[in-house]
């Protein structure tokens, strides 16, 4: 026992020591080791409805899917695999939504204690305000709101299954299932036709898109709201700029999309206008990181399968289980422009100055989405010959995580799977490994060049 005990300490003090000194590795290294595990897992003969192994790659393109709480699949969810295939698959999206969170907030907790004596005196006030500095509460709020929205979104849809004769034993499984992968935007339904039945039925699309909603706002934003849920004025400048974008961009979403398929009979044009207008803020809430979808996207106009494409490069919260580079990034950027526009020379939101170096972050997490995307997408449709508009929904849709599809994943072939494999692992990682990288990185340099401005446009 002292033996075992020894060994459990210095495993902990050596998971510490990666964690503050190297949260980068630390992401990288336990995502892709919890990918290969449920991938095993998977690959099992009991895990899919036939009794026969799954293809390697259908199963390790569903297990990073379901870690990176993506929701694209490659076979079909509902019938391809077991119920004990399912609760592998839901197992791996809890995991993988806690694991983002966590390593969110150990990557927090190693910037913050990087920084110098100067940099800790003013960020105090703000530090306290986000709980940035307290793992333990960080970690404790990670598990009890997580678990409980989940929790409660299943318990509104036991009755609803129960309704539609599904029996006890399938009615408390989907239930689970479906809150699992709400809160922690996965957008993998159990049900083989997906939600395109329930597309007027406000039972269930109602709590799946608060589930959706309340998990892309992430974990400083849940935190700081509990504590201070009361004082609105003491919010942190964060948690005001995460909700503002995020109910600007769900108003914004349903305004376009609205506009592109009101009349579009595929879609949205031959329900009445109450159902239209109940699937369009259902939709406008997954557009960007939620991943489930009322009605085909596949036959969609090519106007919104644009907006889509933005709204999912942009995502949800930092440190939530959404995707993108995240709405502070985009919030950051516009102020940035704003300020620029009004010749002021600090950015500021909400009687707050925000620093030169988080738009340079900014800057870069945006610079290096665009990046992996256009690449992606080049590489995707030399494997496929696939158009650029389906080919460029498919890329942003796997590096921002969301999982929206316009009806083609099931039909590439294994190199063009695995393209999206890599792209869903470094869209889940890239961003917070960047992040923390250039927060960790951060040098002083004694000796500064001269300064010139070069011509800009």
């Amino acid at each position: 026992m002292a033996s075992l005990r020894e060994a459990r300490n210095a495993f902990g003090e050596w998971v510490d020591r990666v964690a503050l000194e190297s949260p980068a590795r630390l992401t990288l290294g336990a995502f892709a080791l919890t990918i290969l595990i449920f991938t095993g897992l998977l690959s099992l003969p009991w895990a899919t409805t036939d009794g026969h192994r799954a293809p390697f790659i259908d199963a390790l393109f569903t297990a990073t899917s379901a870690v990176c709480v993506t929701g694209l699949t490659t076979v079909d969810t509902g019938t391809f695999w077991s119920p004990v295939g399912l609760a592998i698959i839901g197992l791996g999206i809890k995991a993988g939504g806690l694991g983002i969170m966590t390593l969110a907030s150990l990557a927090g907790l190693a910037v913050s204690r990087r920084l110098g004596l100067t940099q800790r005196i003013l960020a105090a006030g703000e530090s306290r305000a986000s709980g940035l500095g307290d793992l333990a509460s960080l970690l404790r709020t990670v598990i009890i709101v997580s678990t409980t929205v989940e929790l409660v979104i299943a318990a509104i849809l036991i009755p609803r299954f129960l309704t539609l004769d599904y029996g006890w034993p399938k009615s408390l499984g989907y239930s689970l299932f479906y809150g699992v992968s709400a809160f922690n935007n996965a957008g993998f339904t159990p049900d083989p036709l997906g939600l395109y039945p329930y597309a007027g039925d406000l039972w269930m699309l109602v709590p799946i898109g608060l589930g959706v909603f309340i998990g892309g706002l992430g974990y400083p934003v849940y935190l700081n709201l509990i504590r201070q849920w009361r004082t609105p004025r003491r919010w942190s400048l964060h948690t005001k700029l995460t909700l503002v974008t995020v109910t600007a961009l769900a108003f914004i979403s349903a305004s376009f999309l609205a506009v592109f398929e009101w009349t579009n009979p595929d879609t949205l044009g031959d329900h009445s206008s109450g159902k239209t207008i109940g699937n369009i803020f259902f939709q406008s809430i997954n557009q960007r990181s939620g991943g489930f979808a009322s009605f085909d996207i596949g036959l969609a106009r090519e106007q919104t399968w644009l907006l889509e494409d933005v709204l999912m490069f942009v995502g949800g919260g930092s440190g939530s289980t959404a995707g993108g580079i995240r709405v502070t990034t985009l919030a950051v950027l516009v102020l940035a422009a704003w300020a620029e526009a009004r010749g002021r020379r600090d950015i500021e939101a909400f009687g707050k100055r925000i620093g030169t170096e988080v738009l340079r972050v900014a800057v870069s997490i945006t610079l290096m989405g665009l990046m992996v995307v256009i690449v992606t997408t080049g590489i995707f449709m030399w494997q496929t010959d696939i158009a650029l508009d389906r080919a460029l929904y498919e890329v942003v849709s796997a590096y921002a995580t969301c999982g929206l599809s316009t009806g083609i994943t099931g039909s590439i072939d294994s190199d063009a799977k695995m393209t999206l494999i890599i792209t869903m692992y470094l869209g889940r990682v890239g961003s917070l490994t960047l992040a923390s990288a250039l927060m960790l990185n951060r040098q002083r340099r004694v000796i500064r060049y001269p300064s010139e401005r070069p011509i800009i446009g």
